[in-house]
Protein backbone atom coordinates (compact mmCIF):
# COMPACT_ATOMS: atom_id res chain seq x y z
CA UNK A 1 0.00 0.00 0.00
CA UNK A 2 1.08 3.77 -0.49
CA UNK A 3 1.88 5.40 2.51
CA UNK A 4 -0.76 8.13 2.60
CA UNK A 5 -3.48 6.28 0.58
CA UNK A 6 -6.20 4.28 2.91
CA UNK A 7 -6.59 0.48 1.82
CA UNK A 8 -9.90 0.43 3.52
CA UNK A 9 -10.53 3.24 1.22
CA UNK A 10 -14.16 2.58 -1.47
CA UNK A 11 -11.27 3.63 -4.89
CA UNK A 12 -8.36 1.82 -2.87
CA UNK A 13 -10.17 -1.23 -2.56
CA UNK A 14 -12.02 -1.28 -6.49
CA UNK A 15 -8.65 -0.35 -7.99
CA UNK A 16 -6.99 -3.09 -6.35
CA UNK A 17 -9.46 -5.55 -7.13
CA UNK A 18 -10.37 -4.51 -10.78
CA UNK A 19 -6.63 -4.08 -11.08
CA UNK A 20 -6.20 -7.79 -9.94
CA UNK A 21 -9.02 -9.19 -12.47
CA UNK A 22 -6.78 -7.38 -14.93
CA UNK A 23 -4.00 -9.27 -13.87
CA UNK A 24 -6.13 -13.12 -14.00
CA UNK A 25 -5.91 -13.12 -10.66
CA UNK A 26 -8.95 -13.26 -7.88
CA UNK A 27 -9.47 -10.40 -4.64
CA UNK A 28 -9.10 -12.83 -1.42
CA UNK A 29 -9.43 -10.84 1.79
CA UNK A 30 -10.01 -7.53 0.09
CA UNK A 31 -6.07 -7.76 -0.89
CA UNK A 32 -4.96 -8.04 2.35
CA UNK A 33 -4.39 -11.66 2.64
CA UNK A 34 -3.50 -14.48 0.19
CA UNK A 35 -5.70 -17.44 -0.22
CA UNK A 36 -3.59 -19.69 1.44
CA UNK A 37 -3.70 -17.98 4.92
CA UNK A 38 -7.40 -17.08 4.51
CA UNK A 39 -8.51 -19.84 6.62
CA UNK A 40 -6.05 -18.32 9.30
CA UNK A 41 -7.61 -14.75 8.82
CA UNK A 42 -10.88 -16.12 9.21
CA UNK A 43 -11.09 -17.91 12.25
CA UNK A 44 -8.93 -14.92 13.45
CA UNK A 45 -11.70 -12.53 12.57
CA UNK A 46 -13.96 -14.54 13.63
CA UNK A 47 -12.76 -14.57 17.25
CA UNK A 48 -12.71 -10.67 17.04
CA UNK A 49 -16.88 -11.55 16.60
CA UNK A 50 -17.09 -13.23 19.78
CA UNK A 51 -14.97 -10.47 21.74
CA UNK A 52 -17.73 -7.92 23.90
CA UNK A 53 -19.06 -4.96 22.50
CA UNK A 54 -16.24 -2.21 23.29
CA UNK A 55 -13.41 -4.19 22.63
CA UNK A 56 -14.59 -5.26 18.74
CA UNK A 57 -15.27 -1.45 18.35
CA UNK A 58 -11.89 -0.50 19.76
CA UNK A 59 -9.92 -3.29 17.69
CA UNK A 60 -11.76 -2.40 14.44
CA UNK A 61 -10.85 1.47 15.13
CA UNK A 62 -7.11 0.36 15.78
CA UNK A 63 -7.29 -1.05 12.13
CA UNK A 64 -8.08 1.95 10.28
CA UNK A 65 -5.75 4.48 12.93
CA UNK A 66 -3.08 2.45 12.18
CA UNK A 67 -3.24 3.54 8.28
CA UNK A 68 -3.49 7.16 9.17
CA UNK A 69 -0.50 9.56 8.55
CA UNK A 70 0.58 12.00 11.26
CA UNK A 71 -0.89 15.82 10.11
CA UNK A 72 2.63 17.04 9.95
CA UNK A 73 3.52 14.40 7.27
CA UNK A 74 1.00 16.44 5.15
CA UNK A 75 3.19 18.57 3.58
CA UNK A 76 5.21 15.59 2.09
CA UNK A 77 2.38 14.29 0.60
CA UNK A 78 3.03 15.18 -3.63
CA UNK A 79 0.46 13.80 -5.95
CA UNK A 80 2.27 13.06 -8.45
CA UNK A 81 3.30 9.75 -6.61
CA UNK A 82 -0.07 8.59 -5.42
CA UNK A 83 -1.08 8.62 -9.56
CA UNK A 84 2.29 6.97 -10.26
CA UNK A 85 1.07 3.97 -7.25
CA UNK A 86 -2.51 3.82 -8.80
CA UNK A 87 -1.27 3.37 -12.32
CA UNK A 88 1.32 1.05 -11.20
CA UNK A 89 -1.45 -1.40 -10.00
CA UNK A 90 -2.45 -2.16 -14.29
CA UNK A 91 -0.36 -3.87 -16.49
CA UNK A 92 1.48 -2.26 -19.09
CA UNK A 93 -0.54 -3.45 -22.61
CA UNK A 94 -2.95 -1.68 -24.66
CA UNK A 95 -6.57 -0.94 -24.18
CA UNK A 96 -10.00 -0.39 -26.09
CA UNK A 97 -11.15 1.38 -23.26
CA UNK A 98 -9.94 3.03 -20.30
CA UNK A 99 -12.17 4.84 -17.31
CA UNK A 100 -11.28 7.63 -15.24
CA UNK A 101 -13.54 9.47 -12.46
CA UNK A 102 -16.16 8.36 -10.31
CA UNK A 103 -15.95 5.35 -8.18
CA UNK A 104 -18.61 2.71 -8.24
CA UNK A 105 -18.71 -0.99 -7.68
CA UNK A 106 -21.03 -1.41 -10.39
CA UNK A 107 -18.47 1.01 -12.89
CA UNK A 108 -15.97 -2.01 -11.81
CA UNK A 109 -18.04 -4.46 -12.91
CA UNK A 110 -18.41 -2.84 -15.99
CA UNK A 111 -14.71 -1.90 -16.75
CA UNK A 112 -14.09 -6.05 -15.91
CA UNK A 113 -16.78 -6.99 -18.61
CA UNK A 114 -14.71 -4.88 -21.20
CA UNK A 115 -11.50 -5.15 -20.00
CA UNK A 116 -10.46 -2.13 -18.77
CA UNK A 117 -8.78 -0.24 -16.08
CA UNK A 118 -10.35 2.75 -13.81
CA UNK A 119 -7.94 5.72 -12.81
CA UNK A 120 -9.80 7.20 -10.12
CA UNK A 121 -9.94 11.08 -8.96
CA UNK A 122 -10.58 10.14 -5.84
CA UNK A 123 -8.73 8.50 -3.31
CA UNK A 124 -8.48 8.52 0.46
CA UNK A 125 -6.08 10.32 2.75
CA UNK A 126 -6.46 9.44 6.90
CA UNK A 127 -4.95 11.98 9.39
CA UNK A 128 -4.65 11.40 13.02
CA UNK A 129 -6.20 13.47 14.94
CA UNK A 130 -6.19 13.72 18.80
CA UNK A 131 -8.76 14.99 20.93
CA UNK A 132 -11.35 15.38 19.10
CA UNK A 133 -14.58 13.97 19.65
CA UNK A 134 -16.56 12.39 16.60
CA UNK A 135 -19.70 14.29 17.50
CA UNK A 136 -18.17 17.63 17.63
CA UNK A 137 -17.25 17.88 13.32
CA UNK A 138 -16.61 21.64 14.03
CA UNK A 139 -13.78 21.19 16.68
CA UNK A 140 -12.56 18.10 14.74
CA UNK A 141 -11.77 20.55 11.49
CA UNK A 142 -10.44 23.31 13.52
CA UNK A 143 -7.50 20.80 14.65
CA UNK A 144 -7.02 19.68 11.28
CA UNK A 145 -6.97 22.33 9.32
CA UNK A 146 -3.53 23.56 9.10
CA UNK A 147 -2.45 20.04 8.09
CA UNK A 148 -5.19 20.08 5.19
CA UNK A 149 -3.80 24.04 4.15
CA UNK A 150 -0.33 22.71 4.11
CA UNK A 151 -0.99 19.57 2.19
CA UNK A 152 -2.82 21.97 -0.73
CA UNK A 153 0.20 24.44 -0.32
CA UNK A 154 2.55 21.37 -1.86
CA UNK A 155 -0.10 19.87 -3.99
CA UNK A 156 -2.46 22.80 -6.41
CA UNK A 157 -3.66 20.26 -8.58
CA UNK A 158 -5.36 18.69 -5.86
CA UNK A 159 -9.22 19.49 -4.14
CA UNK A 160 -9.75 19.12 -0.49
CA UNK A 161 -12.97 17.40 0.86
CA UNK A 162 -12.71 17.21 4.29
CA UNK A 163 -15.23 14.54 4.86
CA UNK A 164 -17.09 13.62 8.61
CA UNK A 165 -19.18 10.88 9.31
CA UNK A 166 -19.93 9.99 12.76
CA UNK A 167 -22.99 7.84 11.31
CA UNK A 168 -21.33 5.62 9.49
CA UNK A 169 -17.52 6.13 10.25
CA UNK A 170 -18.04 6.65 14.01
CA UNK A 171 -15.41 3.93 15.07
CA UNK A 172 -13.07 4.90 12.17
CA UNK A 173 -13.07 8.76 13.08
CA UNK A 174 -12.83 8.47 16.82
CA UNK A 175 -9.02 8.82 15.98
CA UNK A 176 -8.49 10.19 12.55
CA UNK A 177 -10.32 12.79 10.13
CA UNK A 178 -11.17 11.46 6.67
CA UNK A 179 -8.91 13.72 3.95
CA UNK A 180 -10.70 12.92 0.47
CA UNK A 181 -8.23 14.13 -2.44
CA UNK A 182 -9.59 14.62 -5.75
CA UNK A 183 -7.82 15.58 -8.83
CA UNK A 184 -8.74 18.96 -10.56
CA UNK A 185 -5.95 18.45 -13.43
CA UNK A 186 -4.69 15.62 -14.80
CA UNK A 187 -1.35 13.88 -13.37
CA UNK A 188 1.40 13.71 -15.17
CA UNK A 189 1.21 9.78 -14.81
CA UNK A 190 -2.05 9.39 -15.95
CA UNK A 191 -1.36 11.31 -19.00
CA UNK A 192 1.41 8.96 -19.85
CA UNK A 193 -1.03 5.84 -18.92
CA UNK A 194 -3.68 7.55 -21.17
CA UNK A 195 -0.52 8.06 -24.17
CA UNK A 196 1.13 4.73 -24.00
CA UNK A 197 -1.95 2.70 -23.02
CA UNK A 198 -4.88 3.90 -24.74
CA UNK A 199 -5.81 2.84 -28.13
CA UNK A 200 -9.76 4.09 -28.64
CA UNK A 201 -11.97 5.28 -26.18
CA UNK A 202 -11.27 7.16 -22.72
CA UNK A 203 -14.46 7.08 -20.50
CA UNK A 204 -15.08 9.66 -18.01
CA UNK A 205 -17.17 8.42 -15.01
CA UNK A 206 -19.18 11.47 -13.68
CA UNK A 207 -21.57 10.64 -10.66
CA UNK A 208 -23.61 13.55 -10.56
CA UNK A 209 -23.97 13.33 -6.93
CA UNK A 210 -23.49 16.30 -4.69
CA UNK A 211 -23.70 17.42 -1.02
CA UNK A 212 -24.23 20.05 1.15
CA UNK A 213 -21.05 21.75 1.87
CA UNK A 214 -18.93 24.77 3.94
CA UNK A 215 -15.84 26.37 1.71
CA UNK A 216 -12.81 26.97 3.84
CA UNK A 217 -10.63 27.89 1.22
CA UNK A 218 -10.23 28.40 -2.61
CA UNK A 219 -9.73 24.46 -2.85
CA UNK A 220 -11.04 23.20 0.81
CA UNK A 221 -14.50 22.33 1.56
CA UNK A 222 -15.32 20.54 4.18
CA UNK A 223 -18.60 17.92 4.31
CA UNK A 224 -20.56 16.87 7.16
CA UNK A 225 -22.11 13.65 6.54
CA UNK A 226 -21.77 11.67 3.76
CA UNK A 227 -24.19 9.07 1.44
CA UNK A 228 -25.94 5.84 3.01
CA UNK A 229 -28.28 6.11 5.49
CA UNK A 230 -29.22 9.13 6.52
CA UNK A 231 -30.30 12.72 4.13
CA UNK A 232 -28.29 15.93 4.33
CA UNK A 233 -30.67 17.52 6.37
CA UNK A 234 -30.69 14.96 9.02
CA UNK A 235 -27.25 15.45 9.60
CA UNK A 236 -27.58 19.22 9.79
CA UNK A 237 -31.04 19.33 12.02
CA UNK A 238 -30.89 16.12 14.06
CA UNK A 239 -33.61 13.53 15.17
CA UNK A 240 -35.12 11.58 18.10
CA UNK A 241 -33.54 8.63 16.17
CA UNK A 242 -30.06 10.30 16.23
CA UNK A 243 -30.08 11.43 19.89
CA UNK A 244 -30.89 7.97 21.08
CA UNK A 245 -27.91 6.55 18.79
CA UNK A 246 -25.39 9.21 20.55
CA UNK A 247 -26.81 8.07 24.06
CA UNK A 248 -26.39 4.90 23.22
CA UNK A 249 -22.98 5.32 22.49
CA UNK A 250 -21.96 7.63 26.00
CA UNK A 251 -21.76 10.86 24.05
CA UNK A 252 -22.29 14.05 25.70
CA UNK A 253 -24.24 15.37 22.62
CA UNK A 254 -28.27 14.64 21.35
CA UNK A 255 -27.07 16.32 17.57
CA UNK A 256 -23.79 17.36 15.61
CA UNK A 257 -21.96 20.58 16.37
CA UNK A 258 -20.92 21.03 12.77
CA UNK A 259 -20.07 23.97 10.21
CA UNK A 260 -23.15 25.90 9.13
CA UNK A 261 -23.05 25.01 4.89
CA UNK A 262 -22.58 27.67 2.38
CA UNK A 263 -23.06 25.67 -0.99
CA UNK A 264 -22.58 22.41 -2.53
CA UNK A 265 -20.06 20.35 -3.82
CA UNK A 266 -19.34 16.98 -5.54
CA UNK A 267 -20.20 14.43 -2.96
CA UNK A 268 -16.79 13.70 -1.02
CA UNK A 269 -16.13 10.11 -1.89
CA UNK A 270 -18.44 9.52 -5.16
CA UNK A 271 -18.99 12.80 -6.83
CA UNK A 272 -17.24 13.79 -9.99
CA UNK A 273 -15.52 17.05 -10.08
CA UNK A 274 -16.11 18.85 -13.47
CA UNK A 275 -12.59 20.42 -13.34
CA UNK A 276 -10.97 17.64 -15.36
CA UNK A 277 -12.98 17.75 -18.21
CA UNK A 278 -10.92 19.63 -20.12
CA UNK A 279 -7.73 18.09 -19.30
CA UNK A 280 -9.06 14.65 -20.14
CA UNK A 281 -10.48 15.80 -23.43
CA UNK A 282 -6.98 17.45 -24.45
CA UNK A 283 -5.21 13.75 -23.47
CA UNK A 284 -7.32 11.99 -25.08
CA UNK A 285 -7.53 14.17 -28.63
CA UNK A 286 -3.80 14.58 -28.61
CA UNK A 287 -3.79 10.71 -28.87
CA UNK A 288 -6.23 10.93 -31.90
CA UNK A 289 -8.84 8.70 -29.01
CA UNK A 290 -12.40 8.86 -28.51
CA UNK A 291 -14.47 10.45 -25.31
CA UNK A 292 -17.17 9.54 -23.74
CA UNK A 293 -19.06 10.26 -20.40
CA UNK A 294 -20.83 7.95 -18.57
CA UNK A 295 -23.44 10.21 -16.04
CA UNK A 296 -25.16 8.59 -13.32
CA UNK A 297 -27.40 10.34 -10.77
CA UNK A 298 -25.58 8.68 -7.70
CA UNK A 299 -23.22 5.52 -7.57
CA UNK A 300 -25.60 2.93 -6.83
CA UNK A 301 -27.90 4.33 -9.89
CA UNK A 302 -25.17 2.29 -12.55
CA UNK A 303 -26.22 -0.87 -10.54
CA UNK A 304 -28.88 -2.16 -12.50
CA UNK A 305 -27.83 -0.99 -15.95
CA UNK A 306 -24.84 -3.13 -15.17
CA UNK A 307 -26.61 -5.79 -13.63
CA UNK A 308 -28.67 -6.11 -16.50
CA UNK A 309 -26.06 -5.91 -19.28
CA UNK A 310 -24.58 -8.71 -17.28
CA UNK A 311 -27.35 -10.96 -17.37
CA UNK A 312 -27.71 -10.60 -21.03
CA UNK A 313 -24.46 -11.29 -22.05
CA UNK A 314 -24.57 -14.54 -20.30
CA UNK A 315 -27.58 -15.52 -22.07
CA UNK A 316 -25.99 -14.59 -25.44
CA UNK A 317 -23.27 -17.05 -24.43
CA UNK A 318 -25.48 -19.85 -23.28
CA UNK A 319 -25.70 -18.85 -19.67
CA UNK A 320 -28.49 -19.03 -17.44
CA UNK A 321 -28.07 -15.80 -15.59
CA UNK A 322 -29.91 -16.92 -12.82
CA UNK A 323 -27.45 -16.44 -10.16
CA UNK A 324 -27.42 -12.68 -8.51
CA UNK A 325 -24.62 -11.49 -6.33
CA UNK A 326 -25.37 -8.58 -3.99
CA UNK A 327 -22.20 -7.12 -3.01
CA UNK A 328 -21.87 -3.64 -0.84
CA UNK A 329 -19.17 -0.93 -0.37
CA UNK A 330 -16.07 -2.44 -0.10
CA UNK A 331 -17.38 -5.79 -0.66
CA UNK A 332 -16.76 -7.14 -4.51
CA UNK A 333 -15.53 -9.72 -6.66
CA UNK A 334 -15.24 -9.13 -9.99
CA UNK A 335 -12.97 -12.38 -10.95
CA UNK A 336 -15.29 -14.95 -9.10
CA UNK A 337 -18.16 -13.21 -10.10
CA UNK A 338 -17.52 -13.83 -13.75
CA UNK A 339 -16.04 -17.81 -12.65
CA UNK A 340 -19.78 -18.42 -11.42
CA UNK A 341 -21.62 -16.77 -14.07
CA UNK A 342 -23.16 -14.54 -11.18
CA UNK A 343 -25.29 -10.96 -11.89
CA UNK A 344 -23.59 -8.31 -10.14
CA UNK A 345 -25.73 -6.09 -8.14
CA UNK A 346 -23.60 -3.61 -6.20
CA UNK A 347 -25.04 -1.53 -3.21
CA UNK A 348 -22.94 1.43 -1.66
CA UNK A 349 -23.76 0.72 1.86
CA UNK A 350 -25.79 -1.77 4.18
CA UNK A 351 -28.43 0.84 4.60
CA UNK A 352 -32.30 0.80 4.36
CA UNK A 353 -32.42 2.81 1.33
CA UNK A 354 -29.82 0.47 -0.43
CA UNK A 355 -32.26 -2.68 0.11
CA UNK A 356 -34.78 -0.78 -0.82
CA UNK A 357 -33.30 -0.18 -4.08
CA UNK A 358 -32.42 -3.94 -4.30
CA UNK A 359 -35.83 -5.05 -3.46
CA UNK A 360 -37.04 -2.49 -6.25
CA UNK A 361 -34.37 -4.29 -9.10
CA UNK A 362 -35.84 -7.99 -7.86
CA UNK A 363 -39.13 -6.17 -8.68
CA UNK A 364 -38.72 -5.34 -12.20
CA UNK A 365 -37.15 -8.39 -13.73
CA UNK A 366 -37.39 -12.15 -13.83
CA UNK A 367 -36.64 -13.75 -10.42
CA UNK A 368 -33.03 -15.54 -9.70
CA UNK A 369 -32.54 -19.20 -8.88
CA UNK A 370 -29.70 -18.02 -6.44
CA UNK A 371 -29.04 -15.08 -4.25
CA UNK A 372 -25.61 -14.58 -2.48
CA UNK A 373 -25.41 -11.60 -0.34
CA UNK A 374 -22.21 -9.69 1.37
CA UNK A 375 -23.37 -6.94 3.92
CA UNK A 376 -20.57 -4.70 4.36
CA UNK A 377 -19.81 -4.51 8.66
CA UNK A 378 -18.91 -0.72 9.89
CA UNK A 379 -19.40 -1.91 13.32
CA UNK A 380 -22.58 0.24 14.76
CA UNK A 381 -26.38 -0.19 14.66
CA UNK A 382 -26.15 3.33 12.78
CA UNK A 383 -29.60 5.20 11.58
CA UNK A 384 -30.61 4.50 8.45
CA UNK A 385 -28.94 0.77 8.28
CA UNK A 386 -31.21 -1.97 7.30
CA UNK A 387 -31.47 -4.85 10.85
CA UNK A 388 -30.24 -8.22 9.16
CA UNK A 389 -33.86 -10.00 9.25
CA UNK A 390 -34.91 -7.62 6.39
CA UNK A 391 -31.54 -8.87 4.76
CA UNK A 392 -32.85 -12.39 5.08
CA UNK A 393 -36.37 -11.31 3.70
CA UNK A 394 -34.40 -10.02 0.21
CA UNK A 395 -32.41 -13.53 0.32
CA UNK A 396 -36.08 -15.27 0.75
CA UNK A 397 -36.96 -13.86 -2.69
CA UNK A 398 -34.88 -16.38 -4.33
CA UNK A 399 -36.56 -19.39 -5.93
CA UNK A 400 -33.46 -22.15 -4.44
CA UNK A 401 -30.97 -20.87 -3.04
CA UNK A 402 -30.69 -17.84 -1.40
CA UNK A 403 -27.79 -17.34 1.44
CA UNK A 404 -25.43 -14.75 2.51
CA UNK A 405 -21.59 -15.21 1.18
CA UNK A 406 -19.21 -14.68 4.23
CA UNK A 407 -21.80 -13.14 6.73
CA UNK A 408 -22.25 -14.23 9.88
CA UNK A 409 -26.17 -13.31 11.06
CA UNK A 410 -25.31 -13.35 14.60
CA UNK A 411 -22.44 -10.77 14.41
CA UNK A 412 -23.52 -7.97 11.59
CA UNK A 413 -22.88 -4.74 12.12
CA UNK A 414 -19.79 -6.17 14.22
CA UNK A 415 -19.39 -9.27 11.69
CA UNK A 416 -15.26 -8.14 10.57
CA UNK A 417 -14.59 -11.92 9.49
CA UNK A 418 -16.80 -10.97 6.35
CA UNK A 419 -13.70 -9.65 4.79
CA UNK A 420 -12.35 -13.16 4.75
CA UNK A 421 -15.07 -15.16 4.26
CA UNK A 422 -16.63 -13.49 1.63
CA UNK A 423 -13.89 -14.94 -0.57
CA UNK A 424 -14.07 -18.79 0.99
CA UNK A 425 -17.86 -18.77 0.09
CA UNK A 426 -17.48 -17.45 -3.72
CA UNK A 427 -14.68 -19.95 -4.16
CA UNK A 428 -17.06 -22.84 -2.93
CA UNK A 429 -20.27 -22.15 -5.58
CA UNK A 430 -20.96 -24.67 -8.42
CA UNK A 431 -21.43 -24.72 -11.25
CA UNK A 432 -18.38 -22.40 -12.57
CA UNK A 433 -17.93 -21.72 -16.10
CA UNK A 434 -14.58 -20.39 -18.33
CA UNK A 435 -13.72 -16.78 -18.41
CA UNK A 436 -15.35 -15.10 -20.59
CA UNK A 437 -13.56 -12.90 -23.68
CA UNK A 438 -13.88 -8.65 -23.08
CA UNK A 439 -17.03 -7.58 -23.72
CA UNK A 440 -17.10 -5.77 -27.49
CA UNK A 441 -17.42 -1.45 -26.24
CA UNK A 442 -20.62 -1.38 -29.16
CA UNK A 443 -22.41 -3.45 -27.29
CA UNK A 444 -22.02 -1.63 -23.88
CA UNK A 445 -22.54 1.67 -25.93
CA UNK A 446 -25.41 0.24 -27.08
CA UNK A 447 -27.17 -0.69 -23.93
CA UNK A 448 -26.50 2.10 -21.84
CA UNK A 449 -27.32 4.47 -24.35
CA UNK A 450 -30.88 2.67 -25.02
CA UNK A 451 -31.52 3.26 -21.19
CA UNK A 452 -32.90 6.51 -18.62
CA UNK A 453 -31.58 6.12 -15.63
CA UNK A 454 -27.58 6.47 -16.58
CA UNK A 455 -26.40 8.58 -19.61
CA UNK A 456 -23.92 7.72 -22.12
CA UNK A 457 -22.98 10.27 -24.49
CA UNK A 458 -19.93 11.24 -26.96
CA UNK A 459 -17.90 14.08 -25.81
Amino acid sequence: MHKYAASFDSATGMLRALSRYLRGRDFPSLGQFPAAVEPVASRVLGAANRLPRRHSERAYALSGWSEASAPAKLARLRADELAEWVVGHYPRRRYPVVFVGSASGALVHLAAALGAPWLPQTLLVPVRQRGGHPDAPKDCLSRVRPAGEAMLAANPDLILHHMHDANQDRLMIAGMSYFRIKWRRLPAAYRRFLDECLDGTLVVSDCEVRWPTTRIGERYVFQHGALGGLSPQEYRLGSPEIARYLASHGSPYRSWDAPEPDGESPEAEWGFEPELMDDLRDAAGRAGNDVAVLRFPDPEALTPAVADLYRSWYASRGLPGDRLLVESFLLLEPWWTLRTGSVPYWMVFNSERSRKGLLSYLDGGEPYDEIRMALFSHGVESPGIAPIDAWQDVLARARKVGVFAGVDPRAFPRDFAVFARMHRDLSRVRTTYPMPLALPLSRVEEALGAREDVSWTAA
